[in-house]
């Protein structure tokens, strides 16, 4: 399979601070990436090294065959970028937006996109994003997730080979973010590459080929997300419940139920070793985590790795319902917490 995106030794410097140091990526054709890291991890400046919005300290950029620093036209024109930043005029209405982006790639990028072909795709990116009866409204006039949605028609107005989507779903609802996995789904399912940038383990998980995770301006694991489960998050998870023995049997029964596998650890009843008993699917993997949590109706006091030792792991002491989140991730990829 062909790449679409190519990122050979790409890294960004300001000044002494290294903001990201050395990343190598192919992206092939076709399938959804799923960029994934903290907030501060470099995906930002990769992505935006990557468009040519960022010039790089160092490394070199190929989009669809095209090295972006010798043809940077030609590169730009097939790649559509839609950032975390709204990227609209609210004066304006939806298809005079869409209409003002596409002009600017009919002049600059894509010569034959004009007069009634601009019209077409105009119509045609509404209709991905489910805008269409909305289209002669002020952008003002919309909701949080109707703009988001708009941001993405304006990155596909000129039907690049490859979108990128800088954290698309901030500060959307939740059917609107739905909306927004659909169209992601449906432009993957047309032969578009996508790049999805994100926070949010779930997201990957639900739209993504595979993921490259990022952390302090390096790429720490690539791969499809079974394939990092196997390789990181060893065989399950290890739960200390700051309850009694009660606490941890009523835990353990819970997670039972859920067809987890439970043991004892070092004869503590407390210390639940909690796995996936369904070859660590990864929809259901945390499902006894929880369970166990919910069960034990007390503090966790710790969550970590089998597979790490205790230097690799902070402990955990507050109560379950922010863990949750944690030991999801925790049971996904393993990383330190």
């Amino acid at each position: 399979m062909t790449s679409v995106l190519e990122l050979r030794k790409l890294g960004k410097d300001y000044g002494e601070r290294v903001a990201v140091k050395s990343v190598d990526l192919e992206v092939e054709r076709g399938e959804i990436l799923g960029l994934l890291g903290p907030n501060g991890a470099g995906k930002t400046t990769t992505i935006s090294m990557a468009c040519g919005v960022v010039t790089p300290s160092r490394g070199s950029v190929t989009i669809a065959g095209i090295a972006l620093d010798r043809e940077p036209f030609a590169a730009k024109a097939k790649l559509g970028l839609v950032p975390q930043d709204l990227a609209l005029y609210e004066e304006l209405t939806a298809i005079h937006n869409l209409r003002y982006f596409g002009e600017i790639y009919s002049n600059a990028l894509t010569p034959g996109l004009r007069g009634s072909e601009l019209g077409k795709r105009v119509d045609w990116a509404l209709d991905v994003v489910g805008l269409r009866d909305r289209a002669r409204e002020p952008v003002k006039q919309f909701s949080g997730g109707m703009k988001r949605r708009l941001n993405i028609a304006a990155g596909l107005v000129h039907k690049p080979e490859l979108l990128i989507l800088d954290e698309p779903t901030v500060g959307v609802d939740p059917q609107s973010r739905n909306y927004i996995f659909d169209t992601v789904r449906a432009l993957q399912a047309g032969g578009m590459t996508v790049i999805y940038t994100s926070h949010y383990m779930e997201e990957v998980e639900a739209l993504c080929d595979r993921v490259a995770i990022m952390d302090a301006g390096a790429i720490v694991a690539l791969g499809k997300i079974s394939e990092l489960v196997a390789q990181y998050a060893g065989k399950g998870i290890e739960l200390e419940i700051a309850g009694d023995a009660e606490a941890a049997a009523r835990a353990a029964e819970a997670a039972r139920q859920h067809r987890a596998g439970v043991a004892a650890r070092d004869g503590a009843p407390r210390r639940l070793h909690v796995s996936s008993a369904a070859d660590a699917a990864v929809h259901a993997a945390d499902r006894p985590c929880r369970a166990a949590l919910v069960g034990a109706r007390r503090l966790l006091r710790r969550a970590r790795s089998p597979r790490h030792d205790d230097r690799g792991h902070r402990t955990l002491d507050c109560r379950a319902p922010r863990v949750l989140r944690r030991v999801h991730d925790l049971r996904h990829l393993a990383f330190p917490i």
